[in-house]
């Protein structure tokens, strides 16, 4: 709608994740290198929390596009409590036959693929998003799959990516043989003012644009309303952009960013917050 107009390749704020985009904060760095080690030590479980539309759905695809070697990947994205045999999940997760299969024949399935790949050299990672999604029961089955062993190393590594709640899951008593089995854990905490200035810039860049597209006061705005929150950030910076098309506005300032965030609130739906130092923002008109 506005790329031609600020002369952009492609729009900068999307919310697919796109690893294309990824911006290396301090703390974003520091977790994929963290991944990575876990990795490359073969530690039996990585755990790696956030909020929701922090970016770790983006790290971890940049990890999978980072990985050099024969790693065999499984993913399991569609989780719940009630997701039902976690061990067909994991067999479908690799392709293998489970269908009409109890569970002490699915284990020796599993089993005999880890063994074949093993024996192949090749690295079987298992990743789990959405994992706070996953009750006690489920979590213990992921422990006991990992009994596998061959040679002292972990044939079979996992990865738990999910929000705040898995960290309190983990901690519970009934979890401490899975707590320490857990050899890194990060968690990715809100930008900071300076990170997301870094941000938008990065995507604007990226994406064939000016980096100065945006002033800087309307980037402190947006990073006190989204908290943060990258996902947030992008949606305040692509509504912005839309709006200052709107108005043929060649750059966003900081009044056009008060009104955005004004009419984003307004709505309901768009969980920020108004920042107790940013004055009252009037809103646009037109906007509800």
């Amino acid at each position: 709608m506005y790329e031609s107009f600020y002369k952009l390749r492609e729009l900068p704020f999307t919310l697919t994740p796109d690893p294309a985009f990824l911006y290396y904060s301090p703390q974003h760095r520091f977790a994929l290198t963290m991944l990575r080690y876990g990795l490359l030590s073969r530690a039996g479980f990585s755990v790696l929390t956030g909020e929701v539309g922090s970016g770790k759905t983006l790290l971890v695809r940049q990890l999978l596009a980072s990985l050099e070697g024969d790693v065999t990947i499984g993913l399991i994205s569609n989780t719940s409590r009630h997701l039902g045999r976690l061990l067909q999940w994991v067999c479908l997760a690799y392709g293998i036959e489970h269908a009409g299969q109890d569970d002490p024949t699915l284990y020796q399935a599993f089993v005999d693929f880890l063994v074949r790949e093993y024996a192949a050299g090749r690295q079987v990672v298992l990743i789990v998003d959405e994992a706070q999604n996953l009750g006690i029961d489920m979590l213990e089955q992921l422990r006991v799959l990992s009994n596998v062993n061959a040679d002292k190393n972990a044939v079979l590594q996992t990865i738990l990516v999910g929000q705040p709640e898995l960290l309190e899951t983990l901690k519970l008593p009934n979890l401490r043989q899975f707590a320490q089995r857990v050899a890194v854990d990060y968690h990715l905490g809100p930008m900071t003012r300076d990170d997301v200035h870094g941000y938008v810039r990065h995507r604007l860049t990226v994406a064939g644009g000016s980096p100065d597209l945006f002033a800087p006061l309307a980037i402190d705005f947006a990073h006190a309303a989204a908290g943060g929150v990258p996902r947030l950030v992008n949606q305040l910076c692509d509504t912005a952009l839309v709006y200052a098309f709107a108005d043929q506005l060649t750059y966003v300032d900081g009044s056009l960013m008060q009104q955005v965030i004004a009419s984003r609130l307004g709505g309901g739906i768009f969980p920020g917050q108004l920042p107790p130092e940013m004055p009252l923002p009037v809103a646009r008109a037109g906007s509800p």
